[in-house]
């Protein structure tokens, strides 16, 4: 492998890292407040590609449907927390994850009848068209663009998360729930505004991949099982943990694509039981939280 192929190859892991990044984020931060695996998080992401596809047949405009289109898909998961999910939060995990299961096939089928089964694609906007040379290889601008974008998206989560009062609240519910609900604070609402903010990230994310791979019925099924390897290499419901799992998971994809393509699936499955034969709470998870 000469250097232009080893940039390409890394650059290209990067980009489809921070794909998976902003989508662990999401997750990770459900997880960690509300310890609820969410299984409808690969649906969303297919909701937040269809919904950019949507957008732009009505405004011709990239900038708008990333906008909007992650904005949809937060208003259907605050829809399906507060209406569904809420409900069942004193039955224990199980019915949990049932409703969510469910609620994934319902959102999925729906999907399909609405927009059929053929993938459709996009072209990112003119501006983002094209290579830029970097000296030692020319290489997309909207991939460049993605990994800008992408990483700007989770500083801003970050900040929220760490320097706002909203943000503080947050981090003492996934560390304790019940000294915060103790404190008056409405956990309910607090457990709406997450799920709301992980199901618009798990948007963002279809949103973002929309131009590069186009949309295609399986996608949300494609995506889900990678989301939660990421979360289990990086730690359960740990930020700084999903933001290296993926894209350590993204740059291993993409170098077996060269090397041994039938296996760059497989290979992060491989990476992840290294990973918990080493470190059972994953790479930047605590200790007893597995």
């Amino acid at each position: 492998m000469n250097l232009e192929i080893f940039a390409t190859s890394m650059l290209t892991g990067i980009s489809q890292g921070m794909v998976y990044v902003i989508m662990a984020v999401g997750l990770s931060i459900i997880l960690g407040m509300m310890d609820i695996p969410n299984f409808a998080h690969g649906v969303l992401y297919q909701l937040g590609a269809y919904s950019t596809f949507a957008v732009m047949a009505v405004v011709p405009s990239f900038t708008v449907a990333l906008l909007v289109a992650p904005l949809l898909v937060a208003v259907v998961g605050l829809a399906a927390e507060s209406l569904g999910l809420r409900r069942i939060y004193a039955s224990g995990l199980f019915p949990q994850l049932l409703f969510l299961y469910a609620f994934s096939l319902v959102l999925r089928e729906t999907i399909i009848i609405i927009w059929g089964t053929a993938g459709m694609s996009i072209m990112p906007p003119k501006i983002l068209q094209g290579t830029v040379n970097l000296g030692i290889t020319d290489y997309p601008l909207y991939r460049l663009f993605l990994i800008v974008f992408a990483a700007f998206i989770v500083w801003t989560v970050w900040l929220f998360l760490t320097k706002t009062r909203y943000g503080a609240i947050v981090r003492a519910g996934i560390e304790n729930k019940e000294m915060v609900s103790a404190l008056g604070i409405n956990v309910q609402r607090l457990f709406s505004f997450i799920f709301a903010l992980g199901a618009g990230l798990a948007g963002l994310g279809g949103a973002l991949i929309t131009p590069l791979r186009g949309t295609n019925a399986d996608m949300g099924t494609d995506i889900l099982p990678v989301c939660f390897v990421v979360v289990v290499i990086g730690g359960l419901g740990n930020f700084q943990g999903a933001i290296v799992a993926g894209l350590l998971v993204g740059i291993t994809q993409t170098f077996f694509v060269w090397f041994w393509p039938a296996a760059s699936l497989v290979s992060i499955f491989f990476l992840m039981a290294a990973v918990l034969v080493v470190r059972p709470q994953g790479l930047f998870g605590e200790e007893g939280r597995k």
